[in-house]
């Protein structure tokens, strides 16, 4: 795409290039086009005003299609004519974000056809995300996109891109299949994907164990958590090697740094009262080649978290304390169904299922839904403000 160029001065952008860390400003400026030369001097005209310049001028998106199109339109398109339109597509990235480099020269040969050619690889969803579109250029870019085996994400009000972390494809902690579960929930939704019709986004993200590697705790409104339910596996002979291997101290580094105090070590032996574990996996990250998950695996279901844009950040609680995760899923995608039908019916515009049961109550939000309560259901375990015991010394008679 040709445009005449104008070289902008950016010396507040240049300092962004002299620290340490990788540097975006840099990035940007390899890409050698008007659009990023327009880009950046936006981007240096906010930083001097401390505005941004960017309008909401209408939706736009593709044919059929209500999500996956971000629109981007400048409020000062006479100054910066490359990126009078900038628009930003999100495509639904393959489940663990393996690629191969045949897909990632086929994405990017087309987005430098009929875009900006910048990428960000990955939005915090997960997508991968085409930064700046022309209006006219969308409908070709979808159409080489969908005859290459990509679709678009989600965005606006309605379930965004699911997104895993590898699972068991690389790591031998996951409790389950992360990636089979994000693809299985992600072509059974393909309408609420693409068609918003809830009242704000609503995240699904799947970990394959409480390490969290896609950190749905803090951004998902139904996060999936691998968890395990018997105990943890022992090695003693590798306890007892990490004991002589000197590197780590076992009471210091493990013990003591066990959140519910669960662990011993005598010197000699590792003992773990598994009823008060609350699979934190400090103790299998310290020692992985003596503790493992057990065998009874499957996952926790967690609810509600946001990022602080209307109301105040949340991180998710526990909802459903352990599940299996075997497809199809049906039970799950019931209780999926139930949520959404009474969030969509009582919630308000631009208001998170986790801002919708703080409004209402998470007893009535239950009874609506037909699940039933149960002691997990806290947002703060171990530090429940209404219950209070007290001991009480008899007096002799």
């Amino acid at each position: 795409m040709s445009e005449e160029r104008k070289k902008r001065e950016t010396p507040l952008l240049d300092e962004l290039e002299s620290g340490p860390w990788p540097s975006f400003v840099k990035e940007i400026k390899k890409s050698d086009t008007a659009m990023a030369d327009d880009l950046l001097g936006v981007l240096e005209r906010s930083y001097e005003e401390k505005i941004g310049h960017w309008k909401h001028g209408g939706l736009v998106g593709v044919m059929g299609y209500g999500g996956g199109v971000i629109g981007r339109y400048s409020d000062v398109p006479q100054e910066f004519p490359a990126v009078a339109e900038f628009h930003t597509m999100r495509i639904n990235q393959p489940a663990g974000w393996f690629y191969t480099s045949k897909a990632l020269r086929t994405i990017t040969d087309i987005w430098e056809r009929h875009g900006s050619g910048l990428t960000n690889m990955h939005g915090s969803t997960g997508d991968i995300v085409l930064l700046g579109c022309k209006t006219q250029e969308l409908e070709p870019v979808f159409a080489e996109l969908t005859a290459a085996g990509f679709d678009l994400g989600g965005s606006g009000s309605d379930m965004r891109t699911p997104s895993c972390c590898v699972g068991q494809a690389r790591c031998e902690w996951a409790c389950y299949d992360t990636m089979g579960a994000c693809y299985d929930f992600t072509q059974t939704y393909q309408d609420e994907l693409h068609r918003p019709a809830f009242p704000y986004k609503y995240k699904l993200k799947f970990s394959g164990c409480p390490n969290d590697c896609v950190a749905s705790v803090a951004r998902s409104d139904m996060s999936f958590i691998g968890v395990w339910r018997d105990d943890i596996k022992v090695d003693a002979e590798q306890v007892k090697a990490y004991a002589a291997g000197g590197k780590l101290d076992i009471q210091k580094d493990v013990c003591d740094r066990c959140p519910t105090g669960c662990m011993r070590w005598d010197g000699a032996t590792l003992a773990i009262d598994n009823a008060n574990c609350v699979k934190c996996m400090h103790c299998i990250n310290a020692m992985p080649k003596a503790l493992a998950p057990g065998d009874d695996r499957g996952a926790a279901i967690l609810i509600g978290a946001k990022a602080p844009i209307v109301g105040g950040a949340l991180l998710a609680s526990v909802f459903v304390p352990f599940i299996k995760m075997e497809p199809p899923y049906e039970d799950i995608k019931e209780l999926l169904s139930r949520i959404w039908d009474l969030w969509a019916e009582h919630g308000k515009n631009r208001e998170r299922v986790g801002e919708f049961i703080q409004r209402v109550g998470l007893g009535n939000f239950l009874e609506q839904i037909g699940l039933d309560p149960v002691p997990e259901m806290i947002t703060a375990p171990r530090a429940n403000p209404y219950i209070f015991y007290q001991d009480t010394v008899e007096e002799e008679a």
